[in-house]
């Protein structure tokens, strides 16, 4: 990506704009992730983003059309072996280092996958150094979109901070939307810098189905921001393997995305 326009924007107090997708597992958190960086692209054009995928399960690359890259997590793994580290290079130079390499480049976004760290120990020094290299990577940028786990580990250690939009997803069931409300409850118990929080209920299946969830909406806390209906072209595409940025501009969710995001600060 064109860091000329970004490297002007680094001297100022100019923050980028990160938005944040989460949600337990199969209710569309990747879907959106990805459909937000198609509206960015479209909507507010020369701008320049940063994808994170901080899922465990992570397939950011997939629906944004990367190949696989190499994950935060084995550069995290790697510090604790010492003979990983070429002679007269210290630790923290090795994951700066390191953490470079990991970043995907392409004309329309940048890619960076956290992964999921394999082993016993902790990760405190390393997760630090992340933190901080994310901090001065993200000021390279216009945009920041992050892919959470479902767990919030990576908010919660707050890898990543200064939220400016977190999207909380559910499927249209009673369980999912409960389980949006835990995540509403993590959120504030680790008493993150959020600037704005929504429900997001996507693969909504007929009419009726959002309206009689109304009292468990109510009890997440939660202003309920957008519904995405059930898209035969998203299960497609990733039977496919077709990415889901690809999505034809009309089909349903991506409409229902572009009709959310149009309402909000973004």
């Amino acid at each position: 990506m064109d860091m000329i326009t970004n490297t002007y924007r680094k001297g100022t107090t100019i923050m980028p704009k990160q938005i944040a997708v989460a949600g337990k597992g199969g209710t569309g958190k990747t879907t959106l992730a990805a459909l937000i960086i198609r509206y960015i692209t479209e909507e507010r054009p020369g701008k320049s983003i940063l994808a994170v995928d901080a899922d465990a399960n992570a397939n950011l690359n997939e629906a944004l059309g990367f190949d696989v890259i190499n994950p935060i997590s084995d550069i995290l793994t790697e510090t604790k072996d010492p003979k990983k580290v070429p002679t007269g290079m210290t630790k923290d130079m090795f994951v700066e280092y390191r953490l470079h390499t990991a970043l995907a480049e392409s004309d329309k976004y940048d890619l960076i996958v956290m992964g999921n760290p394999q082993g016993p120990g902790c990760y405190c020094f390393p997760s630090d150094l992340l933190r901080k290299h994310l901090e001065n990577l993200r000021d390279n940028y216009d945009y920041v979109v992050i892919d959470n786990e479902a767990g919030l580990e990576h908010l919660s250690r707050r890898i990543m901070s200064d939220i400016d939009t977190l999207l909380v997803t559910s499927d249209s069931s009673a369980r999912g939307v409960r389980s949006a409300r835990r995540v509403h409850e993590i959120v504030k118990s680790v008493d993150l810098d959020v600037k704005q929080m929504g429900l997001v209920i996507s693969r909504i299946q007929k009419e009726g189905d959002v309206e009689a969830l109304k009292g468990e909406i109510e009890k997440t806390g939660l202003s309920l921001l957008g519904k995405i209906p059930m898209d035969a072209n998203v299960s497609e595409f990733d039977l496919k393997g077709i990415p889901l940025f690809e999505l034809p501009g009309d089909s349903t969710a991506y409409t229902a995305v572009k009709e959310m995001l149009d309402k909000m600060d973004i």
